[in-house]
């Protein structure tokens, strides 16, 4: 395992987890049928016992989980993963950003790394990645935990705009910091918590150089919007954690994964938006534990 080459702005950052995330940042080569060669994999490991995998959301890296992963690995062997075409891991240019590709190398990643049923947590669109996982090797996880997921929700609705030209301009766009602060003020119930550290821990990854081509790549692929009609097969216990002020995807997809999935819980995460590992990260941590064991 090697370590990583952060971008120079990581030495700005301010908040002790961030900073403790950025000096244990690992690289694994993950072989995988996707291929030839090995996909140079980041990672963050902390903890002892059950092991429980972390997927982050869309446009996003393992830095999300900087404050719940110390609180988790109290009681877990945490691994942070960077999934395929996000974060710092690498993009290579025979590889399709897909979800099918997605879970392909999740999958060896988590054979590679772990190879024991997991506690898969995902946020988000992690979420939606989680829940694709789990459909398809149910054998690797024990216990879903969905935070704030997508999954009912259609695919990027930018996908069909997703031509070379436009889709370039599109992540210019998004690549501003006046635009990622507006998503993260959204983002939070606590406008507070939008602090230089955060925005910094937000934008890292967009230094990676193919950064541009596997977004507009995944959105092009549509995303997953095909989730919603299998959402019922999940058979792990599931425990669904929400921010009870989430204005990303609002709160009525909620309880339809309640509904949706057997053998399910759903605990709200008061005071809170759409990132409870981060604004509120003692208390989904507390929900997490008091649900998988």
């Amino acid at each position: 395992m090697d370590s990583i080459i952060l971008p120079p702005t990581v030495a700005q950052l301010t908040e002790p987890t961030s900073i403790a995330l950025a000096q244990q940042i690992q690289c694994q080569a993950i072989s995988t049928p996707l291929s030839d060669n090995p996909i140079q994999t980041t990672f963050v490991h902390q903890g002892r016992g059950t092991p429980m995998l972390l997927l982050h959301g869309f446009d996003s890296s393992l830095f999300e989980f900087r404050r719940l992963q110390p609180l988790v690995a109290q009681h877990y062997s945490t691994w942070n993963v960077d999934l395929l075409g996000f974060g710092f891991s690498d993009r290579p240019l025979t590889v399709p950003f897909t979800p099918a590709a997605i879970k392909t190398h999740l999958y060896y990643t988590w054979k590679t790394l772990i190879g024991e049923p997991v506690i898969l947590v995902g946020a988000s669109m992690g979420g939606a990645a989680a829940i694709d996982f789990t459909l398809t090797y149910p054998e690797a996880v024990k216990h879903l935990v969905l935070i704030d997921s997508a999954g009912f929700a259609k695919g990027p609705g930018a996908s069909k705009f997703m031509l070379p030209g436009v889709g370039f301009l599109a992540t210019e766009f998004l690549r501003r910091p006046g635009v990622r602060r507006s998503v993260s003020l959204r983002a939070y119930a606590d406008s507070s918590f939008v602090t230089l550290d955060a925005e910094l821990c937000a934008a890292l990854h967009l230094h990676h150089p193919r950064w541009q081509t596997a977004l507009i790549a995944f959105t092009k692929s549509g995303g997953y919007h095909f989730l919603a009609d299998r959402i019922s097969q999940i058979t792990p216990p599931t425990l669904i954690l929400w921010g009870d002020s989430d204005q990303i995807l609002g709160t009525a997809d909620a309880e339809k994964f309640k509904q949706a999935i057997p053998h399910s819980q759903l605990v709200w995460i008061a005071n809170c938006g759409h990132v409870p590992h981060l604004e509120q990260p003692q208390d989904t941590a507390n929900a997490i534990h008091a649900a998988t064991t």
